[in-house]
């Protein structure tokens, strides 16, 4: 098992998701925002990969812990081994589906 920790952080689950088309991320308070097809999908905090509790991540991995990624914020499903690229890849696109739209920006 690889934690996000021991293996360079974003750049590393980056690499582990390079199966999965339009990945992109953004630096966001020190930490890492993952989007997937422009929905945000997961996030790379305090050297741990977490994503969405969407209802298919949590059929998937019904034992994941719950944890949110910074104080305050909603729990997340913690994905504690990012080395099978190919469980990732299925995962980022079962879940694809259920991830909120981004929110339309106003105009001034």
């Amino acid at each position: 098992m690889t934690s996000v920790k021991t293996c360079q952080g974003r750049a590393s689950v980056l690499d582990q998701l390079s199966g999965v088309s339009d990945i992109t991320s953004r630096k966001m308070m020190g930490e890492y925002i993952i989007y997937y097809r422009v929905k945000i999908a997961a996030y790379v905090c305090d050297d741990r990969f977490l994503v969405k509790p969407v209802e298919s991540v949590r059929r998937i991995l019904p034992d994941a812990p719950l944890v949110p990624p910074y104080e305050g914020a909603k729990d997340m499903v913690l994905i504690e081994d990012i080395d099978n690229k190919e469980f990732l890849t299925e995962l980022f696109e079962i879940m694809y589906e259920e991830l909120l739209e981004p929110k339309k920006k106003k105009r001034k």
